[in-house]
């Protein structure tokens, strides 16, 4: 099989080549680092790459191989967000403003070795994970591989980005307000969501708002990546399945009224709709299922307060934040700690209310985002609390499920007419991976998403 082929085949297909021994481990991540080398300059999807300990880490899993051994992601490349620990190097977090070292892997990146997976880097995210779009002043943007004048979204928008250009088979990261679901709308990928709670992560990350999940080119390597770090599920099971007929609300108005959402977004959402009746489900519009659930303020808070303010002030050195990062903390810390409270108290109250819409459907059905990728800079200008709006709008179908804790997932739906990648979300209740999974699947073999990205200009 040609290498490039394979750079491009996804966590799952790669998994499949190995234990075939189509190509070895070491072929395959020295190809992905040959393609980091040449690609990842324009790019920018790497904080850092571990070439040394990658190509060892593949030497040592085709032995293993060699040896009648397996694993489920045995020798297939992966990248991690940094926000994940990594024993000896700090948890960057999107800043230049952290020094202490960690002094062990976290859960997910142990998981992932303990599967076989070979981490190749570790990918780039906003400051703190604050943003729908990956930038700062000191360490440029993650371009989208397709259209590189656009973002990569965020906050996990280097992965995305490498994920997209064939630079690792998967990446992991997490999720507080879209984070898995932004990026992976804005580059054409598969981002899910899990369940809160679903991967261990350590406390509750911004108030219990944070959930983890991976970006895949397809959904079975979601499912393969989701049973690696849910020990005891078995999602690639569930992704092979049928789901039978099954009653999809469809929300085409976010839970903020009166933010636009753009029409050739609409037009995916309702297209993805049909698909679904021709399928023989059963599609109902009912724009009411997110504006009946209140959250907006309880998300906010503890935006700005757990993760803004919260984040910065367990670094080692935040004088070393963007402006607007500080300015953006400096509102989370004017919240009192009984409004922070009550944030997460009211939490269970949006759960339930957001919960009724699956007593009577099995799914919900709506955009991701309000429009396609930004451009690259696009909010550069933007005061902090003209950022934050502008954020809330073109993210105001995502929040909600970070408050109440369901599983959600992004995927592929075409592209716009100036060749953007468009999006929709899937929102099941309460343990629905299996059935998100196994609709989203239904969706990919029904309208087949393209194998390899657009060819990005300039970049490889």
């Amino acid at each position: 099989m040609d290498l490039t082929d394979a750079c491009f085949a996804g966590a799952a297909a790669q998994a499949d080549l190995l234990r075939s021994g189509v190509l070895t481990s070491r072929e395959l991540v020295s190809e992905c680092l040959r393609r980091i080398e040449r690609v990842d300059r324009g790019l920018n999807a790497f904080r850092l790459v571990f070439a040394e300990r990658a190509l060892a880490d593949a030497e040592a899993a085709d032995a293993r191989r060699a040896r009648g051994g397996d694993a489920p992601l045995l020798g297939v490349p992966v990248a991690v967000k940094e926000d994940f620990a990594l024993a000896g190097l700090p948890t960057t977090l999107g800043t230049s403003a952290v020094e202490t070292v960690a002094d062990a892997d976290s859960e997910v990146v142990s998981l992932l070795r303990g599967a076989g997976a070979v981490v190749v880097g570790r990918t780039r995210m906003p400051e703190l994970g604050l943003w729908p779009f990956t930038e700062s002043s000191w360490a440029g943007p993650p371009r989208n591989p397709g259209t590189p004048r656009h973002s990569a979204g965020g906050s996990r928008g280097g992965s995305a980005a490498a994920v997209a250009a064939g630079l690792v088979g998967a990446a992991v990261g997490t999720d507080g307000g879209g984070s898995v679901r932004i990026p992976a709308a804005a580059t054409g990928l598969v981002g899910l969501k899990a369940q809160r709670g679903r991967v261990p992560l350590g406390g509750q990350p911004w108030g219990g708002l944070v959930a983890a999940g991976p970006i895949t080119r397809r959904v079975r390597d979601a499912a393969l990546l989701a049973d690696v770090l849910a020990p005891g599920e078995d999602f690639v099971g569930a992704a092979a399945e049928d789901p039978g007929r099954l009653k999809v609300a469809v929300a085409l108005r976010p839970w903020s009224a009166g933010v636009p959402v753009a029409r050739e977004v609409l037009d995916a959402v309702l297209d993805t709709a049909v698909l679904l009746t021709d399928l023989g489900h059963e599609v109902v519009r009912l724009d009411a299922a997110l504006a009946e659930v209140p959250g907006w303020v309880d998300y906010s808070v503890r935006y700005l307060r757990d993760g803004a303010a919260g984040g910065a002030a367990a670094l080692d050195r935040p004088d070393r934040l963007d402006r607007r990062t500080r300015r953006v903390a400096a509102l989370g810390r004017a919240i009192p700690a009984a409004v922070g409270a009550a944030a997460v108290a009211s939490g269970r109250g949006t759960t339930e209310r957001a919960n009724r819409v699956f007593t009577r459907y099995d799914v919900l059905l709506s955009p991701v985002l309000t429009h396609s990728a930004l451009r690259v800079g696009q909010w550069r200008e933007l005061t902090a609390v003209e950022a934050l709006l502008a954020a809330a709008r073109h993210t105001a179908f995502l929040p909600v499920w970070n408050v109440a804790g369901n599983p959600a997932v992004a995927v592929p739906a075409g592209f716009t007419g100036a060749g953007l990648p468009l999006s929709v979300q899937l929102v099941g209740p309460t343990d629905g991976e299996e059935r998100l999974l196994s609709l989203s699947t239904q969706l990919e073999h029904a309208a087949p998403w393209p194998k390899v990205a657009p060819a990005p200009i300039g970049l490889g």
